[in-house]
Order: structure tokens, then sequence, then C-alpha cells
């Protein structure tokens, strides 16, 4: 793998899935399940499941106007990983799990040379005692709780629980929706995060005197996104880890930091796509296409299932490549037809055609790509198979140009 890749700042982020009072009908998981090959078609107003098919909601938060990345966007909750996340303290309170492997989160299938650098690369060798998938999962969880202030932990009491209780195939898993655990009053862990904001070292500290760990086991490996090229300039590159995390309910403390987030909202995957072609709201492409693939499943125990069973095949990684025409603009993802050849080991590729949609697409069998015909009208269009037992968005409506809306 190229090593230029390596100028990409590392992040984590976590989509949180947690549970309504909503019931579902029988009507509405038939409608949903179906996860087979979409057609390649994309419309303002595509033919999403109704919200009220859902027994779950999505958070996302608002960035700031003034921040130097995606401003004003509603991303998941994350960000950039810190030394601390990597530091031997966190040996001695993850002793009980040292010596399974991975702290307890097992293998993935997926071969070493497939695996995208930010999950293969050998953490020892950069001098860090702490795998690499559990230092992430440490900063997914450390971001969601200083943005957010939604702290995913296990007390010792569950350490123990997990300890005893859920050993599967070498991993310690949580089959059971994740529930947030009261550690301390509101006042008291609203200064922990003061604090933790301030120095993300003071999380290691708060762990310690509170008695309790990052809830690694809950978040289950789901993708990684890079920052395309031609968008925020060189300085603004981002290799992120995705994780997926399901609730057994909504959180009663969400509060944004009013730093770097101004707002949240917890909404259905498909309220947030209405809105966002409603133009209430922008989603980046990553939120776009994975909010896109949790329509496929409206109840949340069978997101839970999904994704917790899934989490061992691997990911791929995913560079998104512009192609930029008079009419629309294309983000080409690993599979199409039209992909560069190696293009997720290149810098710098934005290509431009003077053709139109309809020639663009012309010819092509292979299609994985995100076609946005102004920043509030786009969908996926795909008609390869997902590697890695992975969920193909959900979309079944039909294209139309921009001389046609």
């Amino acid at each position: 793998m190229n090593t230029a890749l390596r100028h990409w700042k590392e992040a984590a982020t976590v989509i949180l899935a947690a549970g309504t009072r909503h019931k579902l009908t029988v009507d509405s998981l038939t409608r949903c399940v179906d996860k087979g090959t979409s057609t390649p078609a994309i419309s303002g107003h595509p033919n999403l499941p109704d919200r009220f098919d859902f027994d779950y909601e999505v958070l996302l938060l608002k960035r700031s106007g003034t921040s130097g990345f995606m401003p004003n966007a509603y991303v998941f909750p994350g960000g950039m990983v810190d030394p601390s996340d990597f530091s031997s303290q966190w040996l001695d309170l993850f002793k009980s799990f040292r010596s399974s492997l991975n702290f307890g989160l097992g293998f993935v299938k997926q071969p070493p040379e497939t695996r995208p650098p930010i999950f293969s690369t050998d953490r020892k060798k950069l001098g860090s005692p702490v795998p690499g998938d559990v230092a992430l999962r440490i900063c997914a969880v450390r971001e969601t709780f200083e943005e957010s202030g939604v702290l995913l932990v296990v007390s010792k009491e569950e350490e123990s629980i997990l300890l005893n209780n859920n050993i599967e195939n070498n991993r310690y898993s949580q089959s059971e929706l994740t529930r947030i655990t009261d550690l301390c009053d509101k006042s008291e862990l609203a200064k922990w995060r003061v604090l933790v904001n301030e120095n993300p070292c003071n999380f290691i500290r708060m762990c310690r005197e509170l008695e309790c760990l990052p809830n690694i086991w809950a978040l289950h490996e789901w993708g990684n996104w890079l920052t395309p090229t031609g968008v925020y300039g060189k300085q603004r590159r981002y290799d992120t880890a995705f994780y997926i995390c399901c609730l057994q309910e909504t959180p009663s403390h969400t509060l944004q930091d009013q730093k770097e987030i101004v707002h949240f909202k917890w909404s259905t995957p498909s309220e947030i796509l209405h809105s966002y072609q409603a133009r209430e709201m922008w989603i980046a492409p990553p939120q776009f296409y994975d909010l896109s693939r949790m329509c496929r499943f409206p109840s949340l125990q069978d997101l839970h299932s999904f994704s917790r069973q899934r989490a061992s095949e691997g990911c791929e990684q995913w560079l998104p490549v512009r192609m930029v025409s008079d009419s629309c603009y294309i983000s080409l993802l690993p599979g199409d037809e039209l992909y560069p050849e190696e293009g997720s080991c290149q810098m710098d590729v934005t290509l431009n055609t003077d053709q139109s949609l309809d020639e663009i697409h012309q010819g092509c069998s292979a299609l994985h790509r995100i076609v946005a015909l102004d920043p509030y009208t786009a969908a996926a269009v795909v008609t390869i198979t997902p590697k890695y037992n992975h969920l193909l968005p959900f979309t079944r409506s039909i294209l139309r140009t921009s001389s046609q809306l």
C-alpha cells in the first residue's frame, strides 16, 4: 500500500443508533429488509421507507459554521486520534483483557494484505503497546463523549459479566443492545467532559477514577472512508475508521459542546435523508451512503445482529474519486468501472468530462458511485455486489437530469 496514505490524519467515528418506543409492523419489516442489487437510479425524492417504519434513531451533530472542515454539515460523532489513545496507561486499565486477542475484540477474517492501512498498521513498530483496533475505538468513545456527552463505558460489575459470560469465537461479544451506564451524577459527568475536552489525557484519568472502561466491544467495524481530493485542500485530509453501535434507548443527556458542535439531532435514517433532500440540512457523502444502507434495516435488533456478525468480515478502504461535468459531479467508489486503477493509493485524482450523465452511465455495467446534481440532490448508484458481506444502499427511484427537473 502506498505510504503516501499516511499523510492522512487518522480519525474514528461512531454511527450511534438508539431505540425508540415506536413498534414496527410486519409490513415495514418486509418492505425494507431486501438486500438485493440496487437499481442504477437517482432522484431528488427517492422512494425511501417511511420514518415511522423505524424503531430507532441515529445521532447526528451539526458542525460549527466557523469550522475549517465541513462547516454546518451534520456528521456522526467522532474526531481525530490523539496520542493518549495509544498510551501504555491503558494496559493497566484493560489488564483483565490483555490475554485475549485484541483485548477481547477477536480477529477479522479479512486477509491482512487487503486490510485498510488504518487497521493493518503494526502499532508496535510505531511505539505503541496498544493494538490499533483498540486505540481507534478508544478514540471513537472519547470523541463521542467530548462532542455529544454520550459516554460509552462498562463499569467494573459489567466488566466481570463480560469476562464470565460472553466469550464467543475468541471474542467478548455483546449480543444484547448496549446500555448506557450511569457512573455518576450529571454534574460530575459534565465536569469530566470539560476536562477531557481540555486534554484528551484526562479520559484515561476519568476511566481510572470512575472505575470504568471504554466500551470497545460495543463498537462494530463498519467502514473506512478517506477524504477525497479537491474538496478541503491537502491540509484537511482524514483517514476515518467508521464503527456502529446500537443502544437500547436514546440517551437523555445528549448535549452539543457549543464549540465544534452547535446542534444535535436524533432522527431515523429515512427522516434524515428526507430532510437532506428538502435542503433542511446538509450531510456529506459518507453519511448519505451509510444512512442509505441503514434504510435496509427498520429494526434496531436486526441492524445490531447484522453489524455484530458482519464486523468480523472486515471492510474496504474507500477514497472517492471525483468526476466533474457541467451537469453533475460524481464520486466514484472502488469497484466502479471508471474507478482509476490503484485509485485508492493516489493522493490527487480528479477526473473531468464533457459527457452528459446519461453518456457517463452508458456502457458501464459495474457501477459504484454517488451522483449529485447539486449539493442536496444525490443518490447512490450501485450495480456491484458489496465486498465483505456488507449492505447496498437503499435506492429505488429514477434519475432525472437537471434539464428534466
